[in-house]
């Protein structure tokens, strides 16, 4: 019985979302155009569970470039109107419309003269009337056995604010960059916002060798550095090659008197390298991709300047 009624209301709250689909229109575009055009902030308002959506709402639009902020209903006529001023917008979440604390907000924020972006059910409501826009969030039926608890409305409601957020990240060219500038903390973080310099190993701690040195002098650079790998520069000190555990095994099962051949003879040629101001995740995949555990670090004029090791990325928490 229990399993029948869950799947009964996923099936609604689905029909919910492909409705809201169908049924956005011009009056969507006119709110995201008003929100671009925005001096202010986007303040969210609502009571209850729709409060609790708001605040998500809020919450998603100040994290992706529109600073928001979220104004319980109730609390706004008891002083929180302060926050509200001309060059906001308020948007203002009601599913009937009719909602007491809701009317009694309509006539001060027109005194105000903020614009007000209405997200209801209701399109005959005291709420789209006094509104500037109007984003319709109606479903057909809730979900809830007892037909009282806000079910498939709330789950619309989140998603037409999730649907204005993503299509405002695109109006405004919104980067993964400026993302990781409001999310500087945690794994999110080091995903978006360490780079290839923060992470490298540079100096004493890398092993580079010219490609005229003998592979057993190239294997006590790298002994030293205790990396697992040299890289190889040529006479004006520019990335020639890259040699490796593989590349000794590979020569070594060749029967080959390796240790005594400059390591130009042995070395890969034309490594893959990146620039040390690359993204460490994109660093990471190209690691992945090419099946690899070390890169060349390239500086500005493309000279050598460290190398990445997989291990470096484990040691971060980007593996």
């Amino acid at each position: 019985m229990s399993l029948k009624k869950a799947k009964e209301v996923i099936k609604i709250e689905t029909t919910a979302l492909k409705n809201l689909s169908k049924n956005l229109d011009r009056q969507f575009t006119k709110a995201v155009d008003l929100i671009v055009k925005c001096k202010g902030r986007v303040v969210v308002s609502g009571m209850g569970k729709t409060g609790i959506i708001g605040r998500k709402i809020a919450a998603t639009l100040s994290s992706t470039g529109t600073p928001s902020i979220f104004m319980h209903s109730a609390e706004a006529v008891h002083g929180d109107l302060g926050q509200l001023t001309k060059d906001d917008i308020l948007i203002l979440i009601s599913y009937s419309g009719e909602t007491e604390e809701t009317k009694r907000l309509l006539p001060l924020v027109k005194r105000i003269k903020a614009k007000i972006i209405a997200m209801t059910g209701n399109p005959k409501s005291s709420l789209v009337k006094e509104s500037d826009v109007f984003l319709n969030v109606a479903v057909k039926e809730e979900g809830c056995p007892l037909g009282l608890a806000p079910m498939a409305s709330t789950t619309a409601t989140l998603v037409m604010g999730d649907a204005l957020a993503a299509s405002l990240i695109v109006r405004k060219n919104f980067k993964r960059e400026n993302f990781a500038f409001y999310h500087p903390g945690g794994a999110l973080g080091k995903k978006l916002l360490l780079k290839v310099e923060d992470i490298m190993r540079k100096g004493t701690h890398f092993a580079k060798v010219r490609e005229t040195a003998k592979v057993k002098n190239v294997l006590l650079a790298i002994t030293k550095a205790r990396c697992g790998s040299a890289c190889v520069v040529d006479a004006k000190g520019k990335l020639a090659g890259i040699f490796t555990d593989g590349d000794l095994r590979r020569h070594m099962e060749k029967g080959s008197d390796i240790l005594t051949k400059p390591v130009k003879d042995v070395m890969t040629k034309k490594p893959t390298s990146v620039s040390k101001d690359m993204l460490a995740i994109d660093a990471m995949t190209i690691l992945e991709e090419r099946n690899i555990d070390e890169l060349p670090v390239l500086g500005q004029k493309s000279e050598l300047v460290g190398i990445l090791d997989i291990q470096d990325l484990l040691k971060v928490g980007l593996v």
